[in-house]
C-alpha cells in the first residue's frame, strides 16, 4: 500500500484502484492517512485501509469507478458519524447524508433508471450499485 515518500507513479500503483482513477488530492488523503495508521496500528494493514478509506468519505464520495469531491465536508452515512465497532450499515462511499436532490443528480449522472420514483434510501442503494458495477467493468478492462 502507499508510501507518501516513494514516487508518484510507484505510489499510485499501489492505491485502490478507484483511487488510481481519482484526483491527486484523494489519492494523498487516503495515501496520507493509510501511512499513518499504519504507524498507529503496528503495521495492521485492513485496519489501517478502513480508516485510510473513512477519511477519504468525510470529503469525498464515490461516483462510478473514482471519487469525487463533496459539496459539504463530514461523515458519509450513519456508520460513519458513529465510532470504530459501529454496527450501522457503510454507503459503500456514497454520500448518504447529502440531500435526496444531491443523491438524485448522481443517478441521472450514472444513467440509473426509475429514479424519479425512489426514496432517498432507494436512491443509495442504486447508487451503490451502479458504483460497484461501474468499478468492476473499470477493473475488467
Amino acid at each position: 500500500m502507499p508510501k507518501t515518500g516513494k514516487n508518484d507513479h510507484a505510489r499510485k500503483n499501489e492505491l485502490p484502484s478507484t483511487l488510481q482513477r481519482s484526483e491527486q488530492k484523494a489519492q494523498d488523503t487516503f495515501a496520507k492517512t493509510y501511512d499513518s495508521a499504519m504507524e498507529s496500528y503496528d503495521g495492521d494493514s485492513s485496519r489501517a485501509a478502513r480508516t485510510a478509506f473513512a477519511s477519504l468519505k468525510h470529503s469525498y464520495e464515490k461516483v462510478g469507478d473514482h471519487w469525487e469531491p463533496k459539496e459539504e465536508r463530514g461523515p458519509s452515512d450513519t456508520h460513519a458519524e458513529g465510532s470504530v465497532d459501529s454496527s450501522a450499515p457503510t454507503a459503500g462511499g456514497v454520500d448518504a447524508n447529502a440531500s435526496k436532490g444531491h443523491l438524485y443528480h448522481r443517478a441521472q449522472q450514472l444513467g440509473i433508471k426509475g429514479r424519479s420514483k425512489m426514496s432517498k434510501e432507494e436512491l443509495v442503494q442504486a447508487l451503490q450499485k451502479a458504483n460497484d458495477a461501474a468499478t468492476r467493468k473499470a477493473r475488467e478492462s
